[in-house]
């Protein structure tokens, strides 16, 4: 079996030339196409050169049908709804998709879903570090064990990021959530501003930071009486993500139609 010919969505990126340079080191992987959004300054330019790499011979198009022809993956850390889009394409090839988007809708995540259901074999993840979705395990586990301990989660990003709270930020609430087997929609505290009151019981905080070139620092925070336990993960380099995405493509490839996470593929979910 050949390698698996991968398109880089949102090549122009930081997340693109982290997820282009992981393909070339990745064994089993080769970059098919590069896309990005119409008038990107990356159009025309070679995705290997774009990312700091020797020419590829992939210019970044814009033209996703005709980027298409000839994948089996997309590995896709652009925007909602971009990777919607990309989804509903995916679903009518048969193709392998791993979404990295954070800041998806329900709306956008219900569409995403129903690709898998057609046909499409996707892995979408608010974080593909492997360090983080331990992390994740860790937090599920002692959110059921510690029932009454107050949970909050705080999350600091780079000055440019768009969306808060972070993907990463929700994959770990939502994973405090699983522990507690309550929806996480109905629990989550975003904001607190003024005279809150007191804080309620069984509530998930969250709250945001922004600021400098920090790629990612994440803390879990379960506070009883008379303690405090701290789980956290601080990412130092973009290439956590970027390698997880490529391992999860390789992973994908043999796995039947449908929607997967990256605890399914570390058999994280037992």
């Amino acid at each position: 079996m050949g390698d698996l010919r991968v398109v880089v969505a949102g090549a122009g990126g930081r997340m693109g030339a982290a997820n282009i340079r992981a393909v070339a080191a990745t064994p089993g992987l080769v970059l098919h196409g590069a896309l990005d959004r119409p008038g990107a300054p990356a159009v025309g330019q070679d995705a290997g050169t774009l990312a700091g790499l020797p020419p590829s011979g992939v210019a970044v198009s814009d033209q996703v049908a005709a980027t298409l022809d000839g994948a089996q993956a997309i590995i896709d850390f652009s925007a909602p709804g971009a990777s919607v889009a990309l989804a509903a394409l995916a679903a009518e090839r048969g193709l392998v998709h791993i979404i990295g988007t954070t800041g998806c809708s329900e709306a956008d995540d219900a569409a995403i879903a129903a690709s898998a259901g057609r046909g499409a074999i996707i892995v979408k993840s608010g974080n593909f570090s492997l360090g983080v979705n331990v992390l994740a395990s860790l937090v599920r586990k002692a959110a059921a064990v510690l029932a009454d301990y107050d949970i909050e989660i705080l999350e600091m990003h780079h000055a440019r990021k768009v969306d808060a709270p972070s993907g990463t930020a929700l994959l770990l609430g939502e994973a405090a959530a699983r522990g507690r087997a309550i929806a996480l929609k109905d629990h989550a505290v975003r904001a607190r501003d003024g005279h809150t009151g007191p804080r309620q019981a069984g509530a998930i905080g969250f709250a945001s930071l922004r600021g400098g070139t920090v790629v990612g620092d994440h803390s879990v925070i379960l506070a009883g009486p008379a303690e405090r336990i701290e789980l956290n993960h601080r990412a130092e380099d973009r290439a956590i993500f970027a390698n997880g995405a490529a391992r999860a493509a390789l992973w994908a490839a043999s796995q039947k139609p449908g929607l997967y996470s990256m605890a399914d593929m570390l058999g994280l979910n037992d």
